[in-house]
């Protein structure tokens, strides 16, 4: 949103108390209001009547649209729409309070893991709007704002398209137009156009400026335009960044739509392979629709993306895992991975019954016996003589049951023995319960405006990466990964600035505490 004309005054909205401005567009004002019943914050738009269609239904149908996308995760809520009693229509949308993601990018370039973290999720949110015949036209990163949970949250679907004319909606964000926008002779819009879109967000979040902006040089509308058109995709400068990623952004951004990935799933799943390749957790790509989705040879992609309506998660069938006393009986062979198997009770031969002696119930002395008692075998042999025999047998007998119960009970509590060819499983510790080493030697000196950090790893290991984590009275700040035992933090007028250091294995693992280091000390 921008300040280039004074904002109207707020409508009066039955059930809704106006708190603030939060932003003025070329098309609508946002206003910040709390709603009372349910009570919660929202983010109202309210149209300029001069900006839209005059005609209701077409507003309505519009509002039904935003409404039926604002069902995806990474699409802003809508809550309600209506026309306020002066004539301008409005909707009622999820606030966000968070930074929207140009704010963010001129604070601070994106990691990589989160820049395609971020691209996937909005770009699940295009291609769902496209299989509902919804173009953006306008994609770019202020028009991504962040929940309370911290997930991007796509805006302005529809409201551009309809109130303006394309050139009118495009010409609003230059650059972040494709070089078909600018050309009154070629095809306006479509998918692919919001596929370059796509791609040269990405790019501004990984490069912290707009693809075509040159540092030190003139960047107006004509400038930018004339680079569009003609001037090759600039490289990102950065070591992080790889070769794959920039390849991805680079077809994204074809100047021809038809060199361009033919949807915005595909361009998803192009970013899911670096993930992959950079062994980043890969996120899923959430559309909601029915249909199969329409990919030929070249985008498969394994099985990644899952089109979905409502996600649930089911509960572990643990009736089609083998269990020990499954492969025993079976006689089948172990898993492989036998260490991670939770085993279920061990079958026990039964034991024969006549070499345990247990007290008689009162069934047994009422069922006949298939021998005669000891006492009948001598009844003229004197009460006490006839005791010895019978107790002496008794105890031999009963050390005996000792021990044979002790070593069935040892055979039933002892741990199994592991199989030796058992392949050795390596489990990442997230808890860095591992051993891995604390960095040390941690300093840190204000240089001009910035705070330089620097500290050494005790125990180097090939594929180690520092995880930071600027510290400061309001919480923890946005995690960061660098390969390099240096790091340099913009002061902000602070006067001391403080992070937290992890070291990082490649396996995963790391050290079970950070490390603080703070300029000055």
């Amino acid at each position: 949103m921008n300040q280039r004309r004074p904002p109207a005054p707020p409508p009066q909205l039955p059930g809704f108390t106006h708190l603030e401005l939060l932003g003025s567009g070329g098309f609508a004002d946002v206003y910040l209001y709390e709603q009372e019943l349910p009570r919660r914050r929202v983010a109202v738009k309210v149209l300029l009547p001069e900006r839209i269609s005059p005609s209701a239904a077409q507003f309505t149908a519009e509002a039904n649209v935003m409404a039926m996308l604002s069902t995806h995760p990474a699409i802003v809520t809508i809550y309600q729409a209506g026309v306020s009693s002066d004539g301008r229509p409005y909707l009622v949308m999820e606030y966000c309070p968070r930074p929207n993601l140009q704010v963010r990018y001129r604070r601070e370039p994106f990691s990589v893991a989160e820049a395609l973290r971020v691209g996937v999720q909005v770009a699940a949110a295009v291609e769902t709007a496209h299989r509902a015949g919804v173009l953006h036209r306008d994609i770019k990163p202020a028009n991504i704002l962040v929940t309370e949970y911290n997930r991007p949250a796509l805006t302005d679907f529809g409201i551009a398209s309809t109130s303006q004319t394309a050139a009118e909606t495009t010409g609003m964000s230059i650059p972040w137009s494709p070089p078909e926008v600018f050309d009154a002779a070629a095809a306006q819009g479509g998918p692919r156009t919001d596929v370059y879109q796509l791609g040269a967000t990405i790019y501004t979040l990984l490069a912290g400026r707009s693809p075509f902006e040159v540092p030190g040089q003139r960047n107006g509308s004509a400038e930018l335009i004339e680079r569009i058109e003609r001037m090759p995709l600039p490289a990102i400068e950065r070591p992080d960044v790889p070769s794959s990623l920039f390849a991805a952004l680079s077809r994204a951004m074809s100047k021809d739509p038809a060199d361009r990935y033919p949807s915005a799933v595909a361009f998803a799943r192009a970013l899911q392979k670096v993930q992959i390749e950079l062994a980043h957790s890969v996120t899923p790509i959430d559309i909601l629709d029915e249909r199969p989705l329409d990919a030929g040879p070249e985008d498969d992609d394994g099985g990644l993306t899952r089109v979905r309506g409502v996600t649930s998660i089911a509960p572990i069938d643990t009736s089609t895992r083998p269990s020990a006393t499954t492969a025993k009986v079976a006689g089948a062979a172990p898993p492989a991975d036998d260490a991670t198997i939770v085993r279920g009770p061990r079958v026990v031969e039964p034991i024969a019954d006549e070499t345990i002696l247990r007290p008689r119930s009162p069934q047994d002395v009422a069922a006949p016996t298939a021998a005669p008692a000891p006492e009948a075998a001598a009844p003229t042999t004197p009460e006490r003589s006839r005791r010895w025999p019978t107790i002496l047998a008794a105890s031999v007998v009963g050390v005996a049951v000792i021990g044979i119960g002790a070593a069935v009970i040892g055979s039933v509590i002892a741990p199994e023995p592991e199989p030796t060819t058992a392949p050795t499983v390596i489990a990442q510790d997230p808890l860095g319960d591992g051993g891995v080493p604390l960095v040390e030697d941690g300093e840190g000196v204000i240089r001009g405006g910035n705070a330089v950090f620097t500290w050494t790893n005790p125990a180097p290991a090939e594929g180690d990466q520092y995880r930071w984590h600027r510290n400061a009275l309001s919480g923890r700040g946005e995690g960061h990964l660098t390969t390099e035992p240096t790091v340099t933090v913009p002061v902000e007028g602070a006067d001391q600035v403080c992070i937290d250091v992890y070291l990082v294995r490649a396996n995963g693992t790391f050290t079970n505490e950070a490390v603080t280091i703070c300029a000055p000390e």
